[in-house]
């Protein structure tokens, strides 16, 4: 193992090294002796580092590439895969020769392990200098991933690590139940991905995801992530992805507004006649009017909401990089509603072009001015008070059902990594979003009226309780779901084109793959 080479000194070191331990040769704790400092823990550690260097180096060529690191590291009883052995050579290799000199491995080494003693303070919440099964279950619930004791405590005594016919490794040495710093940095010192940040890369929803409605909770970015620039290419990728996505869909977006609006007891409106009637009316194009105001607008949306998000979280969580699930939902509501209050005249402008008439617009500035001239500035927030109390609700489901998704999976499957895979991520975000949309219909169907109210002639003025009043007198029940099925058609093709175009997106952007 790791530890008994990084604890013993036996091997001849370059000269380098043998001149820093020169000076600490005649100390008793020089040979042999267990360790408690930087990297190894003793005085001597560049010279235990110099032998565990020696180990690796299977073609003694000086340089550790990714075939002596694979054939050292599996004679330690360490397995690796592949990919983890390319990281850690791309992380320490400073002058891009492919292979890591012993400085560049003593350099990768400190700087990994400062990560891991960060980790490892975060995990300890008692501060005893020891993690225990309750103290890795509360790190990970703070995360919105819940484990059983039972399940803490195999994380605790063995993880399978690397191939499935690899060996197990114990991380708890002595049979404790708990992990001190020592048995945590000797089974993590090589291997390149911490679990936390893994979760947080692979399990992105809402920057991926587009269904039309931007309300919900912002994803998380890692350390990485923000520290290389690597964020905004994230969310201009997603902003480029719903661009795509909603102008595929935009004839089902504008059926559902039209079926909002004028379907009812008396006018029977079904998909096929909708349609039937938009081309009837003003040709193929018609069927994407609207369009054009609802692309425009997720631009500034996405960024005020994700600017609004990261600054909010300094404010309710003590830990921004690991807020609680209703630290999140808060943090992520109140961003949606700032960034939904700063654009919502935009979404009034694009409820009016999808529900005009051939030649009564010349375009979204015509139809701003003469909303303007009639209704006054008034007329813009129509409906706003629907809109902001829709955010709790859909956002509160479509995030609670896809952490519930995500935890399901990471307990029954995720053995070896945390990446879920196309389908797993397309399925939990496609439902997570269908019933964050199921719960938020009615506010969203009465937000839609309100703002088409000057649009039809000799339409009353209406509140949002008397609208609601009044579909139900009327309707029922059902009336509050008006365009519902169009709604839900879209979904699924909706979150797959915004899915395929956002990691298009990511490789053009140079973004690192996940």
């Amino acid at each position: 193992m790791v530890s008994s080479v990084l604890c013993r000194c036996v091997a001849s070191p370059p000269p380098d090294a043998a001149a820093a331990a020169s000076s600490s040769a005649s100390s008793p704790a020089s040979v042999g002796e267990p360790c408690g400092g930087a990297i190894c823990g003793d005085p001597d550690h560049r010279l235990r580092l110099w032998r565990l260097f020696q180990t690796l180096d299977v073609n003694r060529d000086g340089g550790l590439c990714v075939n002596d690191l694979a054939v050292g590291l599996r004679r330690l009883g360490l397995h690796r895969t592949e990919g983890e052995l390319r990281k850690i050579v791309q992380a320490g290799d400073k002058d891009l020769d492919g292979q890591l000199d012993f400085e560049e491995f003593v350099h990768y080494l400190q700087d990994h392990e400062k990560k891991l003693r960060l980790v490892f303070k975060s995990l300890d919440k008692k501060n005893d200098g020891r993690i225990d099964a309750q103290e890795i279950m509360q790190s990970l619930r703070d995360l919105g991933v819940k484990i059983s004791e039972q399940q803490a405590e195999k994380i605790l005594k063995r993880i399978r690590t690397g191939h499935f016919w690899g060996p197990v490794t114990y991380m708890d040495k002595n049979g404790t139940m708990t992990i001190d710093w020592n048995e945590w940095r000797d089974y993590h010192l090589l291997h390149p991905v911490e679990n936390i940040p893994e979760i947080i890369l692979y399990w992105k929803h809402s920057t991926i995801f587009d269904v039309g409605e931007n309300l919900t909770v912002p994803d998380e970015f890692t350390v990485e992530e923000r520290q290389t620039g690597m964020w905004w290419r994230h969310l201009v990728a997603g902003g480029g992805a719903g661009a795509v996505s909603r102008t595929c869909t935009a004839p089902l977006d504008r059926l559902k507004v039209l079926m909002q609006v004028h379907a009812s007891r008396s006018n029977n409106m079904g998909i096929v006649g909708g349609f039937t009637q938009m081309i009837r009316e003003g040709g193929a194009r018609s069927l994407w009017r609207g369009n054009g105001i609802n692309v425009l607008k997720i631009a500034p949306e996405s960024a005020i909401k994700f600017m609004a998000y990261e600054q909010i979280k300094r404010l309710v969580g003590s830990d921004q990089e690991t807020l609680r699930i209703h630290e999140r939902l808060v943090a992520g509501s109140l961003a949606g509603a700032i960034a939904q209050s700063s654009i919502y005249p935009m979404e009034v402008l694009k409820t009016r072009m999808a529900l005009r008439k051939t030649g009564q617009y010349s375009g979204m500035l015509d139809c701003a001015r003469r909303i303007l001239a009639r209704e006054g500035v008034a007329a813009f927030y129509k409906g706003y008070v629907p809109n902001m109390l829709g955010i709790i609700p859909y956002a509160g489901i479509d995030l609670a059902v896809y952490e519930t998704l995500k935890n399901a999976w990471l307990q029954r499957y995720a053995v070896n990594s945390a990446d879920p895979g196309v389908f797993v991520l397309l399925a939990c975000g496609t439902m997570s979003s269908t019933c964050g949309q199921l719960a938020s219909y009615p506010l969203a169907l009465v937000r839609t009226r309100m703002q088409a109210q000057a649009s039809i002639e000799g339409a009353p003025e209406v509140t949002m309780s008397s609208l609601f009043k009044q579909i139900l007198r009327t309707e029922g029940a059902f009336g509050l779901y008006r365009g519902l099925a169009p709604n839900f058609m879209k979904v699924i093709p909706a979150v797959s084109i915004s899915y395929v175009v956002y990691e298009n997106l990511k490789i053009t952007l140079g973004v690192q793959s996940r």
